[in-house]
């Protein structure tokens, strides 16, 4: 059974995607016009795709780690401790960039500070369930790679 934090902070960002795809012109940003972003906006896809794919069994939508889950640091997690966030948001701001969508954009910076308070969560969780995840936590980025 679910937390109540858990249904509620996934609520907040299937609510926030959602509202991602209504069309609202709400403001233009004037950025420059390039294929670039979508194609980065598709690369963002590809890595949510991928995480999704190498997570299998251990998928929950919940910030808490299911109870026969592991932890996994291969992959795309080598390079990213939360690469499903990470690859909605190369999504979420590509894609507002390539159609110089202000609303967009604003959603986008909604969803980034949500996946903050988010990951700060479950990573907590994340800790007193998996004794490697503060050495894991110390190697990896949260979202992107550390250098």
């Amino acid at each position: 059974m679910p937390k109540t934090k858990d249904i509620i902070l996934v609520s907040i960002q299937f609510f926030l995607m959602l509202v991602y795809y209504l069309n609202f012109k709400w403001f233009a940003i004037d950025f420059i016009e390039h294929d670039l972003w979508f194609y980065l906006g598709i690369f963002g896809l590809l890595i949510s795709g991928i995480a999704l794919l190498q997570l299998n069994i251990h998928l929950s939508p919940f910030p808490s780690p299911k109870s026969d889950s592991k932890l996994i640091t291969n992959g795309a997690f080598r390079l990213s401790r939360h690469p499903i966030y990470t690859g909605i948001l190369i999504f979420m701001f590509s894609f507002a960039f390539w159609l110089g969508d202000g609303y967009r954009l604003c959603i986008s910076l909604l969803v980034l500070g949500l996946f903050l308070y988010k990951t700060q969560y479950e990573e907590t969780l994340l800790e007193d369930t998996f004794e490697d995840y503060k050495e894991y936590k110390t190697k990896t980025g949260r979202f992107f790679p550390k250098f």
